[in-house]
Parts: structure tokens; C-alpha cells; sequence
């Protein structure tokens, strides 16, 4: 469905993954100097819709799958903004699940594609840093689930079900960062957490494998040509 882009008045192609990498980092970046102008729930709302409708046109090369992730995107974050509007825990749920759901989706069909290409290429690489940031917001949807369905998994500072707060505990997570602010306590949430800094190693690891392989495939074809 989606059509390669180009630059306007150049010839320079705007690959299928760029926007997705362009809206999480944006979220990373500017959501810290932006909390004094806008409610931080109305705010990571703002960033998740750029986000989730930035994946659909990432994956979205078929009409089936494009109508089938603009369904569900469309759904997840209505169900996210109704839960911020009227304080009701299970759109909140709702939403973080549909939410958790449809980024996995994403994130595996952006897997399949790195691990079909033959061909070490710039959309490539932004295809597999958007999969590693899209592990980071899967994780903050879970765990922001198991709070508002167990309430007391995590001790932490503010909110407990600010996603502000669980993006960033997601993230150090997953980078095996750990700064200990923000610690699980129920056994569900450590056990949630120790899957996730497994995940998060255990993808750079294949992730270099595969593109070490890529570049040595690439390099002993120009040399035999």
C-alpha cells in the first residue's frame, strides 16, 4: 500500500521506516521540555498517535494490512484518549493491550522484512532501530497494564500509572540500565522486567550477527565480480 517517497525537488527516497523513527524520537527527545505547556497524559497521547499511525504506513505494503493497522490504530488510540478524558481504568486497559498488541504486530512484520532483505541498505537500518525502540514502548504498555491490573507491582515516584513514567522505566530496562528509581515488586513485574533486558540483549546480539553476515555476503560478491 504504501508507495516509496521522495524528498521534494529531489530524487532522494524517503524510506517506509523513517517516520516511525522520526516520531519515537521525537517522543524521547522533546516530551521533557514540553511538560510545562501540555498535561503529560494528553502529551504522550499526542506522541503515541504520531507513533502508531507512523507504523501503519512502516508496514502497511499491502491493502489488507494497511486497513487492518489503521483499524486497529485508529481504535487504540481513541481508547487511549477516552481513558485520559474520563479517568475509566478499563479503556485504560483496554487500550494498553490493543495498544501492546498492534506494536508487537508492527515490530514483527518490520522482523520479517530484516530477515528476508539480502542487502544491507539505509531502510534497513532504520527498520531495525525502530524494532528496538518499538520493544521499549511494547514493555511500557505491559507494564502499565500490570499496575492498573495489580496495582502496587511497582514502587515508584509520582503517578503509578503515568505512561511518561513506564516509557522511561521500560527503556532503562531494556538497556540494562537500571537506575533503581523505579523498582518492580510484585513477582509478576520483576519477572516481566528480567524478560525484557533478555529481549533487549539478545536482539543486538542477532541484530550484529545479521548484519556482520550481510556485509561479508556483500564484500565476497563485489570481490568475485
Amino acid at each position: 500500500m504504501a508507495k516509496q517517497l521522495r524528498i521534494p525537488f529531489t530524487q532522494i527516497r524517503i524510506g517506509r521506516f523513517l517516520f516511525l523513527l522520526i516520531s519515537t524520537v521525537l517522543m524521547l527527545v522533546l516530551r521533557p521540555f514540553l511538560d510545562n505547556f501540555i498535561r503529560i497524559h494528553y502529551l504522550m497521547d499526542i506522541f503515541f498517535t504520531a507513533i502508531f499511525l507512523s507504523a501503519v504506513y512502516a508496514v502497511s505494503q499491502k491493502r489488507s494490512v494497511f486497513i487492518f493497522t489503521l483499524l486497529v490504530a485508529l481504535l487504540t488510540v481513541a481508547l487511549l484518549w477516552f481513558y485520559d478524558f474520563t479517568g475509566l481504568s478499563s479503556f485504560g486497559v483496554a487500550g494498553n493491550i490493543l495498544g501492546t498488541l498492534f506494536l508487537a504486530f508492527t515490530a514483527i512484520m518490520i522482523l520479517s522484512y530484516l530477515f528476508t532483505v539480502d542487502e544491507i541498505t539505509g531502510d534497513m537500518i532504520m527498520g531495525a532501530i525502530c524494532v528496538y525502540f518499538l520493544f521499549g514502548l511494547i514493555w511500557s504498555f505491559v507494564f502499565a497494564t500490570l499496575e492498573m491490573t495489580q496495582p502496587g507491582s511497582f514502587q515508584l515516584i509520582g503517578e503509578v500509572t503515568d505512561k511518561a513514567a513506564f516509557t522511561y522505566y521500560s527503556y532503562v530496562t531494556l538497556t540494562t540500565l537500571g537506575y533503581g528509581d523505579i523498582t518492580p515488586i510484585s513477582t509478576p513485574a520483576r519477572s516481566l522486567a528480567i524478560l525484557e533486558a533478555m529481549m533487549g540483549q539478545i536482539y543486538l546480539a542477532v541484530l550484529v550477527a545479521r548484519l556482520v553476515g550481510l556485509h561479508i555476503s556483500q564484500s565476497t560478491m563485489k570481490k568475485s565480480r
